[in-house]
């Protein structure tokens, strides 16, 4: 399985349901549980910055990390990016190829 790095900001909409945050992100857990039973969650945090969201997990391919994102959108986010992780140790192995 590949790592993902799904990068989420949330619309102003959602920003002011801030006290229903716990019960919006069950049911968005959910949906992606439902839509991607394959996908596996490794971590997730409330980050502060440029987003409000950064959650680690693992799929099988880059669409099915794209659902992942698709279903966040459909959930409130204003935006939201599903990024490849490569480990740092096979970064370092492929670097000594070229």
């Amino acid at each position: 399985m590949q790592t993902y790095v799904l990068m989420t900001k949330l619309s102003p909409e959602m920003s002011k349901q801030i006290k229903h945050r716990a019960q919006l992100g069950r049911k968005w857990l959910e949906h992606v549980k439902e839509k991607c039973p394959e996908v596996k969650f490794v971590a997730h945090y409330a980050i502060l910055g440029s987003y409000d969201f950064l959650d680690i997990f693992e799929a099988p391919d880059a669409e099915i990390a794209a659902k992942v994102s698709m279903i966040s959108q459909n959930y409130g986010a204003f935006q939201a990016e599903s990024w490849t992780a490569i480990p740092y140790k096979r970064f370092v192995e492929l670097s000594e190829q070229i």
